[in-house]
């Protein structure tokens, strides 16, 4: 028997580092400065930041979904798993960790179809935190749905030239440059039509709009922009991994990037459940504790039975994704991971708020700021809609039909064989009586 739900002590003593170096030195920095986690580095965010990260740098524990030729430590998805739930409490650990997303896709494609020049100039920059980047794909007219993508790329000479109009761009404003999906061959189809280019962000014709900000964000702190490619002229050189190959390009990029954020939501989620115990051991009301109140030990119950079946899914998804090394194989769960996951947020967050009573709706705690990160969840790499057509498709393949006017389950055909099977025992019980 394989089977082993304990990890190795050795990471498990990095787990518990990384878990009391959070608590007490990251998550304090989303109070200080709670939407400056994508502006470049100076002054005093710098002067506090950068001894974290040389921290972490110290534990081994930088950009651990790298492979070790790019300064990672070749970590498997579970190992990254169990580290990114504990990152999942704090808006600036990922930054402080060196695991941001989108910056960990983006530096996983260009390190797979990269040239040497352009992980030169991408690349390294990205993996030692000193920029930040944007993966440009979506559309006004049609969202995550390519088949109705209009921005184009023309190739003119020596460069290619991209026109068209891109939304929820995110971090396109403080990004150094961006990854833009691009139609390039309107007459094949739209799977071996598109191509990825990556675009410094100063090029002439790159123009934000404007950047649109989630609700309850400040004014002004919007980071999903919509953008105009107007006559923007790249090189031939910008073209990253061949022409027509970007939708092999972003599986490659999504896959992973998924778990992650399922783990992340799972601490997230936990320190929901965690506030919503401490409330109901704390506060009484019509003569006894929130928590001796069935109602409320019945948010608790199916908040943790909730919580651990989709921790214990996540896990395995992670586990096969480094059994098989081979995304594809795993698309199934993948797609079922990213469907549950901001059910179980939303769920959690929302009962926690429910047991704060009043409290629980300000902005003096974080609940509304979980539950409408479910939504965004829901929507973020293609909506939940989407893969759920997925995983139904996938779980139909191992399924057959039955010409039978009958299902192969109906039970008087089966009793007849049932009987059939054993009818000498049946005779010889009959004859007995």
């Amino acid at each position: 028997m394989a089977w082993d739900f304990e990890t190795d002590p050795e990471y498990r003593a990095q787990l518990d580092w990384a878990d009391e170096f959070v608590r007490e030195q990251v998550e304090p920095l989303d109070l200080v400065w709670p939407h400056e986690q994508f502006v470049p580095l100076e002054g005093a965010r710098r002067k506090a930041i950068d001894p974290l990260k040389d921290e972490v740098h110290r534990h081994g524990l930088w950009a651990t979904h790298l492979s070790p030729e790019l300064g990672g430590q070749g970590y498997g998805q579970l190992k990254l798993a169990l580290l990114n739930e504990i990152l999942g409490r704090s808006s600036w650990a990922p930054i402080v960790f060196g695991c941001q997303a989108p910056d960990t896709g983006n530096a996983e494609i260009i390190a797979h179809y990269g040239t040497p020049e352009q992980k030169r100039r991408y690349l390294q920059p990205l993996l030692d935190g000193e920029l930040f980047s944007c993966y440009s794909m979506t559309e006004p007219q049609g969202g995550a749905d390519p088949a109705t993508f209009t921005t184009r790329a023309v190739r003119d000479g020596d460069d290619w030239v991209i026109d068209g109009w891109k939304f929820f761009s995110s971090n396109a404003r403080t990004a150094s440059f961006l990854i833009v999906m691009a139609v390039t061959d309107p007459d094949v189809p739209v799977y071996q039509g598109m191509s990825m280019f990556l675009v410094p962000a100063d090029t002439p014709g790159v123009e934000i709009a404007r950047d649109v900000g989630l609700y309850g964000d400040p004014p002004d702190a919007g980071q999903h922009a919509l953008i105009h490619y107007d006559n923007v002229r790249v090189p031939a050189a910008a073209l990253l991994g061949g022409e027509g190959k970007a939708f092999a390009i972003a599986q490659t990029r999504l896959g992973g990037g998924r778990i992650h954020h399922a783990m992340r939501t799972i601490g997230l989620a936990r320190s929901a459940l965690d506030m919503m115990c401490e409330r109901a051991l704390s506060r009484e009301t019509a003569g006894s504790r929130l928590a001796d109140k069935q109602f409320v030990q019945g948010y608790i119950a199916d908040s943790y039975a909730q919580l651990q079946q989709f921790r214990l899914f996540v896990l395995y998804t992670a586990w096969e994704i480094d059994k098989y090394n081979d995304y594809r194989k795993v698309r199934k769960d993948i797609a079922a991971v990213k469907v549950v996951m901001p059910t179980v947020l939303h769920d959690i967050a929302w009962r926690a708020m429910q047991v704060h009573g009043a409290l629980g709706v300000t902005d003096e705690m974080p609940f509304f700021r979980m539950i409408h990160g479910a939504g965004v969840m829901g929507l973020a790499d293609g909506p939940t809609e989407v893969h759920k057509a997925t995983v139904a498709k996938q779980v139909l393949r191992d399924h057959s039909p039955t010409d039978d006017t009958w299902p192969t389950q109906w039970l008087p055909r089966k009793r007849e064989a049932a009987l059939a099977k054993y009818a000498q025992y049946l005779e010889h019980e009959l004859g007995n009586r």
